[in-house]
């Protein structure tokens, strides 16, 4: 049986009807960010805040429409509000979205994205938060991928959390850094074969109901796309800024592409772009060889109009040390791969302090 496609869905939904002025929700441009994943199905319906409670019937119409098709095992829809419906649309002025909520004691949280999965993103999340650490910043990092947790083995930790009172859960630690991860409380190799609800309440607590403590800044490592788990995260949280990880070739920065953008319906500041895997330089003679292409995500960067952050090689060091649990930034700090996630996070730090402490955004190259 074939998985349903982005056209076949929009064309049930296109039967259902807004009832206010009987138009389709594709009609009013409602439906976004259609995401198929084998039988599993889930996207968001865009209302206007205020409505948000009237409309939960519309959204229940929609989730039934698209589970009914064929191939269709299960499918969620989430209202958001980034946005009212077209002007022309509009029988009353859009409410603004709610203010997303403080986390107590956490003065600032960044989301490191990608568009899709296999660009390292959590490689270079996980460096950023030890860098940041390594510059004297109380840093924690959440693992926000609840189908693939890596950080456990990224971070070399294992065991189950603790807690002291019974409510909050305590982080574990890497070089002083603070990590939460759902891998730390299923087997590595249990699949999270969960439903959209079920992800979003897990993220609230894995940010809310976890010790954090006093910090600078919380790393969030965000799952690849931009489905169910980003809107919750972009919601729900005051991000400060969103980092975006993308090799250099051309269908890794399509994604990337889509990531700035949906940061940018729910008024996320893109922080700017990393490229990962950028080259690959000979230890023996030093030729670079540019595998995956190059300059595609300082390209992207400058169409965007977002900063370019770092150029990050393709290096077996790195590998090495991300799947032996010891970041390169803590078990290698010497070297020149360290070295170029070292001055990223400077820039990030300086970004966080704002424009008086910001500096000219370096090209980082390792040679």
């Amino acid at each position: 049986m074939n998985e349903p496609t982005v056209e076949a869905i929009r064309r049930v939904l296109n039967e259902i009807r807004h009832p206010d002025d009987g138009k389709s929700v594709i009609e009013r441009g409602m439906v976004s960010g259609i995401v198929v994943k084998g039988k599993n199905v889930g996207f968001a319906l865009e209302v206007p805040a205020a409505d948000a409670q009237r409309l939960e019937k519309l959204r229940r119409a929609c989730e039934d429409a698209v589970r009914a098709m064929e191939g269709v095992s299960s499918c969620t829809v989430v209202l958001t509000a980034e946005r009212g419906p077209p002007p022309d649309l509009q029988s009353k002025p859009a409410a603004q979205a709610p203010a997303r909520p403080e986390v107590p004691g956490i003065k600032a949280i960044i989301a490191v994205a990608s568009g899709k999965g296999g660009v390292g993103k959590s490689t270079t999340a996980i460096n950023l938060a030890c860098g940041l650490r390594a510059l004297g910043l109380k840093t924690g990092i959440l693992d926000a991928d609840i189908y693939g947790p890596s950080l456990p083995r990224m971070a070399g930790l294992s065991g189950r959390p603790t807690t002291a009172d019974g409510k909050k859960m305590q982080p574990l630690e890497v070089a002083g850094v603070k990590v939460m991860s759902m891998g730390f409380l299923v087997e590595e190799e249990t699949p999270m074969i969960w439903r959209g609800p079920m992800v979003q309440s897990a993220l609230t607590q894995m940010l809310n109901d976890v010790a954090w403590g006093e910090l600078d800044v919380l790393v969030v490592d965000m799952p690849p796309g931009t489905g169910d788990a980003q809107l919750t995260m972009a919601q729900k949280v005051p991000l400060a800024g969103a980092v975006i990880v993308s090799t250099p070739q051309d269908i890794a920065l399509l994604d990337a592409r889509k990531a700035i953008n949906m940061f940018r319906r729910v008024d996320v500041p893109i922080m700017g772009i990393v490229e990962n895997m950028s080259y690959f330089a000979c230890p023996n003679c030093g030729h670079r060889t540019e595998i995956f292409a190059h300059g595609g995500a300082k390209a992207c960067a400058d169409t965007y109009n977002v900063d370019f952050l770092a150029e990050i090689p393709l290096d077996i060091a790195i590998r090495e040390t991300s799947d032996g649990g010891q970041p390169i930034v803590v078990s290698r700090p010497d070297t020149t791969q360290a070295a170029a996630y070292m001055d990223l996070a400077r820039t990030i730090r300086d970004k966080l302090r704002g424009p008086s402490a910001a500096k000219p955004f370096p090209k980082i190259v390792y040679a």
